[in-house]
């Protein structure tokens, strides 16, 4: 039976984690200047790493198939923040550009995780109203680009580049309040044989 109802609280709480995930995701371009000095990088180097973090974007669609089958959606929106915030907070300290491209490359596998099922998860709270619902989730995700630059800079002013990562706390937080407030049961959703890639 399809839910109708618009539970606010979830669709707020999703939203919300799309903020928070989208805030460290937002890390890269602020952080980028002392980055390139840190690491005597050149402009070819440094232009390379968010090209980089886009490449996992090419698995969203099997990320989605197998999120369907495997019942991981729930999984995939608890544990993607931490995921994110773990190798964009580290990108300040990291010692060697071969690392930063790792961490970079790890975090967008992050964000295609996040960003496949969290939209499934919303329109299933919103019920009948799923405008509403992604209105807010969309909302989240404009803020966490506006706010998350300014974030970065303000923590690396307070607390330096060398004690940075200690902002994942933020995620690690939201991934516990996650796991504590979505249902414990996901549905897994059977592929027909017409609802194939192959077949689309």
């Amino acid at each position: 039976m399809k839910i109708q109802k618009f539970y606010t609280s979830k669709v707020a709480l999703v939203s919300f984690s799309h903020f928070i995930h989208d805030v460290y995701t937002s890390f890269l371009s602020p952080l980028l200047p002392l980055i390139i000095e840190r690491l005597s990088l050149t402009l070819s180097q440094a232009g390379l790493l968010s090209t980089v973090m886009q490449i996992p974007a090419l698995l969203n669609p099997f990320i989605g198939l197998v999120a369907d089958n495997k019942g991981l959606a729930r999984w995939l929106v608890i544990l993607a923040p931490t995921l994110t915030a773990i190798p964009m907070s580290l990108i300040g300290i990291t010692p060697s550009y071969g690392l930063l491209l790792i961490l970079v490359f790890f975090a967008g596998i992050s964000v295609a995780l996040y960003h496949v099922p969290a939209p499934v998860l919303v329109a299933k709270y919103s019920g009948a109203k799923k405008g509403r619902g992604m209105s807010f989730f969309m909302t989240g995700g404009e803020l966490a680009r506006t706010i998350g630059p300014m974030f970065a800079v303000a923590a690396v002013s307070v607390m330096g580049l060398d004690h940075f990562h200690w902002v994942m706390v933020f995620a690690l937080f939201t991934s516990i309040l996650l796991y504590f407030t979505l249902e414990r049961e996901q549905e897994k959703t059977a592929i027909r044989r017409n609802g194939s890639l192959r077949a689309s």
